[in-house]
């Protein structure tokens, strides 16, 4: 293997909603560093991040359909049971929910939490508060799947934060998805919540870290086989 294929082989991938945006902070540099050399460097450094932002790196999920993957990275904000958004008609009483809370370092790219069919998606306008605060739940901009699975009917929200003004959700009602596969991103500093059946067992609290598509945020069985993995 050459040093460019070993190099090649470390980096990255960039997400294509990214490109826009990295390349719009590129020329603002360019422009900038024309007329000032110091404002050239901090563009650099400002495009530099633009790129580690969009960044859609392999994962290796757990194939095992008793689990739910974290559908986001980020740090686990909130462990417990809440209703869920009504736009999704799951449930009008409370339900085991995990929220992971994404910072403006995190990879934005989230996933299938588990195995299923897309059975429903409701967007839901709304405010841009701190998406790490409970009430962000219920006044902010959203995104919602609802999943059916073998273990149950789950929900996936995406909000939107403080700093992050757009939802990109990449699944369709009525397609199928495994656990890990991409189903959106949000830009850029938000929140996604999994709402779980009730017989799901937590296996992380709050300020655990978690890695979408790969971290387990909980079990629908108390004992399983040993697990295998795929990336994605």
């Amino acid at each position: 293997m050459s040093m460019i294929d070993s190099i090649r082989k470390q980096m990255t991938p960039i997400h294509p909603e990214g490109y826009i945006f990295v390349a719009g902070f590129a020329i603002a540099t360019l422009i900038l560093g024309s007329f000032f050399g110091p404002l050239g460097w901090i563009g650099t450094i400002a495009t530099g991040w633009c790129a580690y932002f969009f960044r859609d790196p392999v994962r290796y999920t757990p194939l095992d359909d008793a689990l739910v993957v974290s559908p986001a990275d980020g740090v686990v904000s909130s462990v417990g049971y809440f209703t869920p958004p009504p736009e999704l008609g799951l449930s009008t009483e409370p339900m085991q929910r995990i929220s992971v809370f994404m910072s403006v370092f995190d990879c934005h790219v989230n996933r299938a939490p588990i195995a299923g069919r897309v059975t429903k998606i409701a967007y839901k306008p709304g405010l841009f508060l701190n998406a790490d605060l409970d009430k962000a739940s219920e006044n902010n901009e959203r995104n919602g799947l609802v999943i059916e699975a073998e273990g149950g009917r789950f929900g996936v929200v995406q909000i939107a934060g403080f700093v992050a003004r757009r939802i990109v959700c990449f699944a369709r009602q009525g397609e199928a998805v495994g656990a890990g596969d991409r189903i959106g991103l949000i830009r850029f500093g938000s929140r996604v919540d999994v709402y779980m059946p009730g017989t799901a067992r937590p296996l992380v609290t709050i300020g655990s870290k978690a890695i979408a598509g790969e971290t387990a945020l909980a079990e629908l069985r108390s004992n399983g086989p040993r697990r295998n993995f795929k990336s994605g």
